[in-house]
């Protein structure tokens, strides 16, 4: 009998499976780490004067602040993962590299994931594409994992609902 489906082994409860718009793959790759997904609006402050009459002086008006929201903005994600023999998200990478950053923006989807597949949380990235790709240092002498990171821009990101 042959398994049509794969079990992902972790000791962490979660992780996030990303997938890149137009990719043949189902998933194009799966990290236990994301740093950085952050979407902010900055507070603007207006200040002026108004017509009302403030202390003992007649002649000076109140001073009003308003607080405003300003432009959203993401800031960068960084995936980490142990080194696969997969070479997807350095093609990816390489391809911005060469000038063709354009062609290579793309609509992500990251999901968070339970060990059992359960979805618990969706997003997607709009206009992303990486920015730094990185091999951890290497100790052969050491226990430690060959990690992968990989950083990402976006545009934007929404929370939609997982399926």
């Amino acid at each position: 009998m042959v398994a049509t489906a794969f079990e992902i082994l972790t000791a962490s409860s979660f992780y996030i499976e990303l997938k890149l718009d137009g990719s043949n793959d189902n998933i194009d790759g799966i990290f236990l780490e994301c740093q950085g997904f952050q979407r902010t609006q900055p507070v603007i402050e207006i200040c002026e004067v108004t017509s009302q009459i403030w202390g003992s002086q007649k002649n000076k008006g109140r001073v009003v602040r308003t607080k405003l929201p300003g432009n959203d903005r993401s800031g960068n994600i960084t995936l980490k993962r142990g080194m696969t023999s997969s070479v997807v998200l350095w093609e990816w990478f390489q391809k911005v590299q060469q000038g063709k950053w354009k062609e290579q923006r793309q609509m992500i989807s990251l999901n968070i994931c339970t060990n059992a597949r359960t979805v618990n949380g969706k997003y997607q990235l709009d206009g992303a594409w990486p920015t730094n790709y990185k091999v951890a240092d290497l100790n052969a002498s050491s226990t430690d994992f060959a990690i992968e990171e990989l950083e990402i821009a976006f545009e934007e990101f929404k929370r939609v609902k997982a399926q």
